[in-house]
């Protein structure tokens, strides 16, 4: 089997349950294929760089794949045909990274800065 980085775009309109119950469909679909899904990353609702079928956002994804090529193209076939789908990019990799991605990482590092920023901010001078 081969490995996968797989990144999905859906519509800034569905909710977020709604853009995970898409990461579950892809995931039943690998699975089904006789692949398995290492890591699945939502990454929220982020700005696009440019308007895609009139939207300014949408719901970002990421999964890393171990499967068949022909799993990968009955899940790309699936995406085509999903109307909450606004793009998709599937690339084979030499192996996955099960990391936090640098997307989530961030974050992360910018809550915590946050929290440490508010810590100090109650304590009296």
């Amino acid at each position: 089997m081969a490995l996968y980085e797989h990144v999905v775009i859906a519509r800034q309109d569905i909710s977020p349950q709604q853009a995970e119950a898409l990461n579950d469909q892809l995931k039943h679909l690998i699975e089904e294929g006789g692949g398995r899904v290492a890591k699945i990353e939502y990454w929220g609702l982020r700005n696009l760089t440019y308007r895609i079928k009139k939207n300014r956002k949408g719901h970002y994804s990421l999964l890393a794949l171990d499967t068949p090529s022909a799993a990968v193209k009955e899940m790309e076939r699936q995406l085509s045909i999903n109307e909450d789908v606004l793009r998709y990019l599937t690339v084979r990799v030499e192996e996955l990274d099960l990391e936090l991605s640098p997307v989530l990482a961030r974050r992360d590092r910018d809550r915590e800065r946050d929290r440490e920023r508010r810590g100090f901010d109650d304590m009296p001078a």
